[in-house]
């Protein structure tokens, strides 16, 4: 290998890990339920602050790399998320793990932030595009391979070590970062600190509540309901008058663009967040290792895979109004065939309907990049990547509190011991007729909710987002990450 990419090394390792943390801890579930005595809002915490706090300071980490240095901030970084995996491997009860997840997520933004700054900063021309291709093979394969490698963790070494792994690679990539990569700014950029501090008690209120209503709508509820709206209105009217915003607004003036951030949101949603409910009815319903539970959820991995690498060439000269609106679509018709799980069903019922779920994302997700580019200034490259990323993290979130509460409401619907409803979620309770039943309830009603979001979104796509066909533009010398990646490159 040259040495020129060696930077690429460096910023694709960190980049695994990242993705790899957000999927890895879906099949371990069960364990740390078991080890730590955790609730069911517990474990959807484990999930959901992770991409919470990734969504809530991405756009806001951008701005502070810029001003900082990008390599700075990405070292900064790569610690930040090495002393929360520390933490999250050594967490004794489950708040401990939550707020260990969260120290993840700031490290995780921060790095999140930087990387496709600091491959354009590094490569142009040809070895620009090569960078870039790379880099987003590496992104679909940390992805894909968590739960497999979160299985294989927590069956052979335990959960823990599905964060303990993290700190060699994290020492490691440090050391070659401040080795091989320049450090690169980006000057006459202000922090939007009261716009990341809105959207941020907008993102978390939200989530908050929708997890909270799990035991119903009580006060409470209605109280973070309410905090969220107003934080929410607050962040709008912060954005329309800050000299550096961080959303220009006017982008949504664009139906193409609204449409586009908004299929990112649902696709995150409807494709991933009903894997971590899945993966408790494999183990805890049917018995299935971790390991098993992780192969079982492959089909969607490797479909995902083959579409994107084999059908990416193709893919550069359709427009991304079909690209990802007929993905989207698949990968609604995808969780509604996922729906007919019942009672006495094995995890083969599930296959059909993953397989069409990876088929639509390998469709979509390397084309919604193109698609919001498409719909934007070039000069607003940077921003764009960002709200996208920002878009399919806090989809994810949202995704698993939202359906999470779809889940637990029909569990609790065919059995009305809360205590029981606890053991079911935390994969304690005994297999019985009446608990097959309810976890395949709670699947079917999740499932077919997921289905139609994503059927919904694909209509929204092929009804507002026009029908162009993707191009590279060319980069701006003074902001290099204002460059559009080409249509063929995913972002994580």
């Amino acid at each position: 290998m040259t040495s020129r990419w060696w930077p690429l090394v460096a910023i694709c390792l960190g980049s695994f890990m990242l993705l790899l943390d957000v999927t890895i801890v879906t099949v371990a579930l069960p364990d740390m339920a078991a080890d730590l005595q955790a609730s069911f809002s517990s474990l959807q915490w484990v999930l959901d602050v992770y991409a919470l706090v990734l969504a809530a300071l991405l756009l806001g980490a951008g701005s502070l790399a810029d001003i900082v240095g990008r390599r700075r901030a990405y070292v900064a970084g790569l610690v930040l998320f090495a002393l929360g995996s520390l933490a999250c491997g050594l967490a004794p009860t489950a708040g401990v793990l939550i707020t260990a997840r969260g120290l993840q997520g700031i490290g995780g933004a921060l790095m999140f932030a930087t990387t496709t700054a600091m491959l354009n900063a590094t490569y142009s021309g040809r070895d620009r595009g090569v960078a870039f291709g790379v880099w987003g093979a590496v992104n679909g394969a940390g992805s894909a391979l968590g739960p497999l490698v979160g299985g294989l963790l927590t069956e052979h070494a335990g959960w823990r070590w599905i964060f303990l792994v993290n700190l060699p690679v994290t020492v490691l990539t440090v050391a070659l970062t401040l080795a091989v990569c320049a450090e690169t700014r980006r000057p006459g950029v202000r922090l939007d600190v009261s716009g990341i501090l809105s959207f941020t008690v907008f993102a978390g209120s939200l989530t908050y509540a929708l997890i909270l209503a799990g035991s119903g709508w009580t006060a409470p509820v209605w109280a973070f309901v309410a905090l969220a709206a107003v934080a929410l209105v607050v962040f709008l009217a912060i954005e329309r008058r800050v000299e550096h915003p961080l959303l220009a607004l006017r982008l949504f003036r664009s139906a193409s663009f609204a449409a586009t951030i908004t299929a990112g949101l649902v696709l995150m949603a409807a494709a991933f967040a009903m894997l971590a409910y899945t993966s408790v009815w494999m183990q805890g319903v049917l018995g299935l290792t971790p390991i098993e539970a992780g192969v079982a959820l492959l089909p969607m991995a490797v479909c995902s895979f083959l579409v994107s690498a084999v059908a990416g060439r193709a893919l550069q000269g359709i427009s991304p109004r079909w690209t990802v609106g007929f993905g989207l679509l698949s990968v609604g018709a995808g969780s509604g065939l996922q729906g007919m799980v019942r009672g006495d069903s094995t995890a083969w019922v599930l296959v059909p309907g993953l397989a069409l779920v990876g088929i639509g994302v390998g469709l979509a997700i390397p084309t919604l990049t193109a698609a919001a580019m498409s719909a934007a200034p070039p000069q607003l490259g940077g921003m764009v990547a960002g709200t996208l990323n920002t878009a399919r993290q806090l989809g994810y979130a949202l995704g698993v509190a939202v359906l999470g509460l779809v889940f637990r409401s029909a569990l609790s619907a065919e059995v009305s011991d809360d205590g029981l409803v606890e053991a079911i979620v935390a994969g304690r309770a005994p297999r019985t007729g009446l608990v097959q039943e309810a976890v395949a309830a709670g699947l079917r009603d999740g499932y077919l909710v997921a289905g139609a979001a994503g059927i919904l979104g694909g209509l929204l796509v092929l009804a507002l987002v026009r029908p162009t066909t993707p191009t590279l533009r060319d980069p701006d010398p003074t902001t290099p990450e204002s460059t559009p990646l080409p249509p063929g490159v995913r972002h994580p």
